[in-house]
């Protein structure tokens, strides 16, 4: 049966594929970092930051030599920050082993860091046309439904056994487009959450899942498990015209990115003077902020905050935190979009916000 969607399915990518600049010159490099900036984020989200991105560090070598802190901004807002930590890894075993150029094997893609089976695919076929198959999110939802399959799509067994039907019916002449079909109409017109537009769809016909009436059950996946909650206490610390940050710890949850200072729990202002008190600076006013909450993967933080005056002292320095002008803050320190709810009263913003600001003011 998937053997006869091929032909109907790329006419219809002809007529309805999406203008996005990575497809407009599909180099290795183009492709690559616009999948790994695609993978948990919308493709409306990423085309800024894609064309920012290229513009800043146009090719292999140049990603290659950049400072992480440079990275890191240019990735602030996009969460997942290791992926841009491995997009640096990869180019330089791309610069030292391949001379700077992307091999053109899937194999030896599957060896860079960052880059797994769906990753590789999608280089090998969209970049090199090489008839290897590419299964994510959509590719999975899409099969599920035209086979009426139950199985737990988050079982790598399953995602495997995909991928191995999508390798005996992808066309050799048209690899690339055959990817990037499958992809698209899962997000365009084979949707999630009971609103896939069947009328709309080129394989209806040919689709199990609508032939039963079991569209919206599929496809199946387990149930993920319940995010643990924590409890922070936000600090904005400021002194004169200089706010405070910390750089955080070089592994864990943000790893090597700079925050806003915090602490583990819902602290009272008397508990955030004796803190500051024990960090050797010198409060003199305290005012509470609103609470937010930020949804990690695995954990949320629900947070408090504080807005603290400081006293300049001679002991500033010496309380681990880094005191410097807020505009040299959003320029040079990559702060994650956990704190943007918080960023707003050190009067810089994060992100896209960051940029969406500028072109109001240009």
């Amino acid at each position: 049966m998937l053997e006869q969607i091929v032909r109907p399915l790329l006419t219809w990518y002809d007529e309805h594929a999406r203008s996005l600049p990575w497809r407009e010159e599909p180099t290795p490099y183009r492709v690559w970092v616009s999948e790994i900036m695609l993978q948990q984020t919308r493709v409306e989200a990423v085309r800024p930051y894609f064309e920012r991105f290229l513009q800043a560090l146009p090719d292999v070598r140049a990603l290659s030599a950049c400072p992480e802190d440079e990275l890191l901004k240019l990735w602030e807002g996009l969460g997942y920050y290791n992926r841009a930590r491995n997009l640096k890894r990869a180019t330089q075993i791309i610069v030292e082993e391949y001379d700077g150029q992307f091999p053109a094997d899937y194999e030896a893609l599957l060896g860079l860091p960052g880059i797994g089976s769906y990753t590789g695919g999608a280089i090998a076929s969209i970049a090199f046309g090489i008839p290897v198959p590419a299964v994510d999110g959509n590719v999975l939802r899409v099969l599920s439904r035209l086979m009426a399959s139950y199985d737990d799509i988050l079982k790598q067994s399953v995602k495997r056994d995909f991928e191995r039907r999508i390798q005996e019916i992808i066309p050799r002449e048209r690899a690339g487009d055959f990817t990037q079909a499958l992809i698209e109409i899962g997000a365009l017109v084979c949707v999630p959450n009971g609103k896939a537009k069947c009328a709309k769809c080129p394989l209806a016909s040919l689709c199990r899942a609508r032939a039963l009436g079991v569209v919206d059950e599929l496809p199946r996946k387990k149930k993920p498990k319940e995010r643990r909650i924590e409890e922070r206490t936000v600090l904005v610390l400021r002194e004169g015209s200089r706010v405070a940050i910390r750089k955080r710890p070089p592994k864990g949850l943000l790893a090597g990115l700079y925050e806003l200072p915090n602490v583990e729990g819902k602290m009272t202002e008397r508990e955030v003077l004796e803190t500051l008190r024990r960090w050797g600076l010198a409060p003199l006013r305290i005012l509470p902020l609103a609470d937010a909450k930020h949804v990690f993967s695995h954990v949320e933080w629900h947070m408090s905050g504080y807005a603290v005056s400081l006293e300049e002292t001679d002991d500033m320095e010496e309380s681990g935190l880094l005191f410097i002008e807020a505009e040299e803050t959003q320029e040079r320190y990559p702060i994650p979009a956990a704190f943007a709810a918080y960023a707003g009263y050190m009067n810089i913003t994060l992100g896209q916000e960051k940029y969406e600001e500028e072109k109001v003011h240009v």
